[in-house]
C-alpha cells in the first residue's frame, strides 16, 4: 500500500498482459502510483485503452506480424525484428526494423 510501482512489459500489444499484471499487483493492496514501461509500443493494436508512461521504441504493426526483441549479447545484435510468416525451410520470414549499435 502507499508505493510507486513500475510495471515492465518488454513488447505492449494488446494490453492484455499488463492488465493482468495490474490485476495481481492490487490483490497485494493499492499503491500510490502505477507507471507502465514497455520497450516496444506495437500502437494501434491495443484491445484495452492502455497507454505506457515509458517507450522505448514505438513499431507499426499488423495484425499476424510477430515482434522479436533480440539483444547483442545473446543474438549478436540489438535489434528489433517484425516476423511475417515463414520462408520455404519453415523459419520465421523476418525483417529487422531497427539497428541500435
Amino acid at each position: 500500500d502507499g508505493r510507486r510501482v513500475v510495471l515492465i512489459d518488454v513488447v505492449l500489444y494488446t494490453g492484455r498482459s499488463i492488465r493482468a499484471g495490474l490485476d495481481a499487483l492490487l490483490a497485494f493492496g493499492r499503491p500510490e502510483q502505477v507507471q507502465l514501461l514497455t520497450l516496444i509500443d506495437r500502437r494501434f493494436q491495443r484491445e484495452l485503452p492502455i497507454q505506457p508512461d515509458y517507450v522505448g521504441r514505438w513499431v507499426d504493426s499488423l495484425d499476424g506480424q510477430r515482434v522479436s526483441v533480440e539483444w547483442k549479447e545473446t543474438d549478436g545484435a540489438d535489434q528489433v525484428v517484425l516476423e511475417t510468416g515463414s520462408d520455404r525451410r519453415g523459419a520465421p520470414a523476418a525483417d529487422p526494423i531497427s539497428h541500435e549499435h
